[in-house]
């Protein structure tokens, strides 16, 4: 597969602010609707696995195209519009950031509960997507946010972020149950981020022997590896060395593992107290002792309407978000009354688009869009997160659509 380039997501503070995050919300669960309307919920899911589609889909909404927030805030502004309608539309979106990601598996297991799903089976994927991505592949992210968008006939999507604070910036993982063929053996469908270089993942695909020599440790008797690690000087090129090694911690780590008698990796994953520090320490013993490496290079790649709310590369255009709310819904509510012409109208337009780009291939003026967009800025109604004078007119419009 030809690499197709490299972007960062830059760490951004502040907070949305409402009058972007409610039209966020109305937009998002309209695109979403349109969505399911035309293709169905395993095309949903597909998308948001997608990190392209979701890079597009938080810029459509109005979010800055590089900053970290954009995970935060798409997924926030699709809870809270899809949620109240997952009966209906047959999309659940559970976790967020946080705290809220905590919640995930009592909020899987409810709606296991209403829909029949198989709520122990959905926990331990939700566990197992973070344990891997928090402790399995060691590229100096923590995650913060952890997604799990569930339809009503039991696929899943996983969009979680880690951030690294040495470095400011994050990291976003994406999952897709179809393509999720073992937990442990290359099961992203991508990771989105900067190159890390060589790192530990535990779940590449030439990792198996790695994996392997993990479950030998934790059957071996506890004091056996105690000894071995106390005798080991590790390799200065090792990210974990001597002496970051709490002998307590991976001693009580190792007789729990030895009382489950573990029969595969991904189990031991979600072993309790197994953090990435631990897991680094038992895999570097492994190495050692086993001659089965567990470094190689980052997986971290990119598979990667309505401006920005910091002003890129355009203030917000409220009137023409409005507008564009305005024709979702009443296509949506068209389609809904029997009339699929509204909702066809957008696919005829794509096709159309398509064909000038394909017969033409224009070349736009990057500079001069941008620039004859800030100069109708205010005619359009404009805004961005450092006004200090509100548009009134903007909120008065986007009430209408509330009624």
């Amino acid at each position: 597969m030809k690499r197709s380039g490299i972007a960062d997501l830059p760490l951004h503070g502040g907070r949305v602010p409402p009058w972007l995050a409610e039209r966020m919300t109305t937009v998002g669960t309209a695109i979403v609707e349109s969505v399911l309307y035309h293709y169905g919920t395993g095309e949903l899911l597909s998308r948001l696995s997608d990190p392209f589609w979701f890079q597009a889909l938080g810029c459509v909404m109005g979010m800055d195209w590089h900053s970290s927030g954009i995970t935060t805030s798409v997924l926030g502004a699709l809870k809270r519009g899809v949620n109240p309608r997952s009966q209906e539309l047959g999309i659940y979106i559970c976790g967020g950031r946080g705290k809220h990601s905590r919640k995930t598996p009592d909020e899987l297991r409810a709606i296991a509960d209403k829909t029949g799903l198989d709520g122990i089976g959905l926990v331990r994927a939700s566990r197992l997507t973070a344990r891997v991505d928090n402790n399995a592949i060691a590229d100096g992210f923590q995650l913060y946010l952890h997604a799990f968008i569930l339809s009503s006939g039991g696929e899943w999507s996983v969009v979680q972020q880690g951030m690294n604070d040495r470095t400011g910036m994050a990291r976003r993982y994406h999952w897709h149950s179809p393509s999720v063929q073992d937990f442990v053996r290359d099961p992203h469908i991508a990771i989105v981020g900067e190159h890390q270089g060589v790192i530990m993942n535990l779940v590449d695909a030439q990792a198996a022997p790695a994996q392997s020599a993990l479950l030998k440790i934790v059957r071996e008797r506890p004091e056996t590896t105690l000894d071995t690690v106390r005798k080991l000087s590790l390799p200065r090129h090792h990210d974990v060395r001597a002496s970051d090694l709490d002998l307590k911690r991976l001693g009580a780590v190792l007789a729990l593992a030895y009382e489950r008698e573990f029969q595969d990796f991904a189990s031991l994953l979600l072993l309790e107290k197994l953090g990435p520090r631990t897991l680094q320490s038992l895999a570097l013993v492994g190495e050692v002792v086993h001659g089965a490496p567990s470094r190689f290079s980052d997986p971290a790649r990119f598979s990667f309407a309505h401006g920005g709310k910091d002003g890129h590369p355009f203030p917000v255009p409220l009137k023409t978000y409005d507008q564009s709310i305005a024709v979702l819904r009443r296509g949506l509510q068209a389609a809904r009354l029997g009339d699929p012409d509204k909702m066809d109208g957008f696919k005829r337009l794509d096709n159309f688009v398509r064909r000038i780009e394909s017969q033409l291939q224009p070349e736009a003026d990057l500079p001069g869009v941008i620039a004859h967009e800030k100069k109708i800025s205010n005619s359009i109604g404009g805004r961005t997160v450092f006004d200090d004078h509100p548009s009134r007119t903007g909120d008065k419009q986007m009430s209408l659509f509330r009624k």
